[in-house]
């Protein structure tokens, strides 16, 4: 009875730890600015010396009143990110922004934020946005809807989403806020396409059901990256 008891309890406790840690580490302090020229290596970043700290390091002149240019990107957008590499002061904050302009019918193409929930506002224009469950017994569930100025959706972490604007003459805005101080971002073709060195072509042939000339001729395109 004692034995089953005490791994009851660890296993318990290692449940609540792996929830615990599950996110960015909550602050114990006002602030911890990021020392981004520490060698000292943590999970996010060493604290600078509070003495040293300015009103700088919770700044930045991003702009985001200012529109982006989406006519360089192959897929129409332009995702112009603050997180802590940009402010220092975010760090252990768990908290970053994102402004995203669309041209018309430019898409933020399918990706993931795998450390961040996304909660998404439309400043300008239209968008049809959606993101796809994990897997289930009823397969990937598709959630979708279609987005005007003011409106609000929101992303769940680690979720496949996009945004794509849907009007072919009115480009679109969007600011998005997101749960962690480096939220990352995989895009899906990129990684799986673009990746260097490149996945072989006979997993993604039968990953995708297709012969192995479709893959090689996917691998060959220019995958680029619309975070800026």
């Amino acid at each position: 009875m004692a034995a089953s008891t005490y791994f009851l309890l660890a296993a318990l406790l290692a449940v609540v730890t792996s929830h615990a840690i599950a996110s960015d580490p909550s602050p114990l302090q006002d602030f911890c600015v990021a020392d981004m020229h520490s060698p000292v290596r943590v999970n996010g970043f060493v604290c600078k010396d509070p003495m040293a700290v300015n009103a700088e390091d919770f700044f930045m002149a991003a702009n985001l009143d200012k529109p982006r240019d989406t006519m360089m990107s192959k897929v129409g957008s332009n995702v112009t990110l603050v997180n802590v590499m940009k402010i220092p002061g975010l760090n252990t904050l768990g908290i970053s922004l994102a402004r995203i302009d669309y041209a018309p019918l430019g898409e933020n193409p399918p990706h993931t934020h795998p450390r961040a929930t996304e909660i998404l506002t439309v400043l300008e224009g239209t968008l049809y946005v959606g993101f796809v469950t994990s897997n289930t017994d009823n397969g990937n569930k598709l959630f979708t809807k279609v987005l005007n100025k003011g409106d609000v959706f929101v992303f769940p972490e680690g979720l496949i989403h996009f945004q794509f604007n849907p009007v072919h003459d009115k480009p679109a805005v969007a600011l998005a806020a997101l749960s962690s101080q480096n939220p990352g971002a995989i895009t899906i073709a990129n990684a799986v396409f673009g990746s260097k060195p490149p996945i072989s072509n006979d997993v993604l042939a039968k990953a995708f059901q297709v012969q192995k000339g479709t893959i090689d001729w996917l691998q060959a395109q220019f995958w680029e990256n619309n975070h800026y």
